[in-house]
This record gives C-alpha cells, sequence and structure tokens, in this order.
C-alpha cells in the first residue's frame, strides 16, 4: 500500500504498523506525527496515510522543513492551498499577525502591500521588532516571515493602495485581505476589488479596538465573495485604543476564513 513519510510516497506491506515503519525510516525519530496527531503508541497503517518522523535538535533539509512544519495539519490541506496566492492590503495589528498566521499554515505565495515604515508605537500589537523601527513594513516583515517559513515565496510592493493600483497589484490572488485602519481606505478597497476583479474574494474587518468581549468578534458573510470580521462597532478613537489582544482575535478570524475559502469550505 501507499503512504507519505516525510512527505515521500513509499510503499509498505499491508499490516505494517507505525512502530514498524519508524524503525525502517528513522529509528532515532522522538516524534510520530501520524495523519496530523502525535502518537506514542503503535497504530496499523492504512492505504494513504501522511507519517512525519521528527528526531528533536536535527535541523532538517531543505526538502523535509516544508513537511516537518506541516506535519501538525490536518491532511490534505497542504496540498491544497501551496500553490494558492493572498493579498494582504496593510501590514500592521490585522495584516502582519494575518500574514504570519498563513505564512505558517503554508500558502504558497503572499502579496504584502503598505507604504509606511514601523514605528514605536505599532509594537504594541504589530508582529516587529525593537531593531526594526524605521524599516518599510513590507521589508521588515518579509525578514521576519522569511525566518518562519522560507519556503513562502513573499512579494511585497512599498506603495499606496488606490483604485488606479489595485487590479496591477492583486491580479493574481485568490483572496484579498483588507486590514486597513481608515474607513475611508476600507471602503476604497472593497469597492474597487469588487467593480474591478469581482470573481476574488475579501475578507475585511470593522470593529476590533478597545477590550470588549472576545465572542462580540464574529465572522459575517456580507454577499457572495464578501466576508466582514468584528463587532461592526468599536472603532478607534480617542479613549479607545488598538491593543494585541482584540486584534489578534480578529486578524486569526480573518486568517482562518481565507483558508476556508481556499480549502474551497466558502463557496
Amino acid at each position: 500500500m501507499k503512504i507519505r513519510v516525510n512527505e515521500k510516497e513509499v510503499s509498505v506491506p499491508f499490516g505494517d504498523t507505525l512502530f514498524q515503519l519508524k524503525r525502517q525510516y528513522k529509528p532515532d525519530a522522538d516524534l510520530v506525527i501520524y495523519n496530523g496527531f502525535p502518537l506514542t503508541s503503535d497504530s496499523p497503517l492504512t492505504e494513504g496515510d501522511e507519517v512525519c518522523l521528527i528526531q528533536k535538535g536535527e535541523k532538517p533539509t531543505p526538502e523535509e522543513l516544508e513537511c516537518f512544519m506541516m506535519a501538525r495539519h490536518t491532511p490534505g490541506v497542504h496540498q491544497k492551498i501551496k500553490g494558492s496566492v493572498v493579498g494582504i492590503a496593510g501590514l500592521g495589528g490585522l495584516g502582519s499577525v494575518v500574514a504570519i498566521a498563513l505564512a505558517r499554515v503554508g500558502v504558497g505565495r503572499l502579496i504584502l502591500v503598505d507604504f509606511d515604515v514601523v514605528e514605536p508605537s505599532n509594537l504594541n500589537r504589530q508582529q516587529y521588532f525593537f531593531h526594526q523601527i524605521g524599516m518599510p513594513k513590507v521589508e521588515a516583515l518579509r525578514e521576519n516571515l522569511s525566518k518562519i517559513n522560507p519556503c513562502v515565496d513573499i512579494q511585497v510592493h512599498h506603495e499606496k493602495l488606490d483604485r488606479d493600483n489595485v487590479e496591477r497589484i492583486f491580479k493574481e490572488t485568490d483572496v484579498v485581505v483588507e486590514a486597513f485602519d481608515r474607513a475611508d481606505q476600507k471602503a476604497m478597497l472593497i469597492t474597487a476589488v469588487s467593480e474591478k476583479m469581482p470573481e476574488k474574494y475579501i475578507v475585511a474587518a470593522s470593529g476590533v479596538a478597545g477590550y470588549g468581549d472576545n465572542n462580540e468578534i464574529k465572522t459575517v458573510r456580507f454577499s457572495s465573495r464578501l466576508f466582514i470580521v468584528g463587532d461592526q462597532k468599536t472603532a478607534a478613537r480617542p479613549g479607545v485604543g488598538l491593543m494585541a489582544p482584540r486584534v489578534g482575535i480578529a486578524a486569526h478570524h480573518q486568517a482562518n476564513t481565507v483558508l476556508r475559502i481556499l480549502l474551497g469550505e466558502e463557496v
């Protein structure tokens, strides 16, 4: 029967078990991950199983790295999304978190757009470091993503998005993530993508400020290809700031919605 071991297809006899496989292919492995779940007891193998054998402390080869990073995924997810392209408009508290989540899950290509630089007040919620203050956000985030998952293709645009360049920048995407701060920018992007590229999915956000109830952050489908995440009411203003916990909840709602779209769960 055919199974996959560390991302390579191999043939094993019917009746073989997980630990027999380990002894044959990597007897020093400390972790045995079977169809996305680590096991410490033996189990019979079946056709189509995916097994990762990992020795702690051992750096993987470039060929093994992608397999090991995705070892805890639900089986089949990575194969479906590694050819996908996602655009992210704005790399602040939402966009930088969404980018990291999608890089970790193994989206094949990310198109990142922001005209700004990292400044000190960003560090309370955005995925940058002290030494990156003054760097363009697109370059700082590319640096960070490359350290997390070097297998992801990162394309950056250090420019301001407007109606005239949206199509040029995002024409190859499957999904566009709106991660702007200002309402007028949000409206511009949603309108421009909907009019110029109506086949694209958009995952936007509205109402993520403060420290209100976690469960008020919801994902709402506004039309067949538009999703908006947030509580739809709590905007940043004097006396109500943007902080990592609630912004992060919304960003991960956005990232998971993107994943569901790419997997065909939101058609």
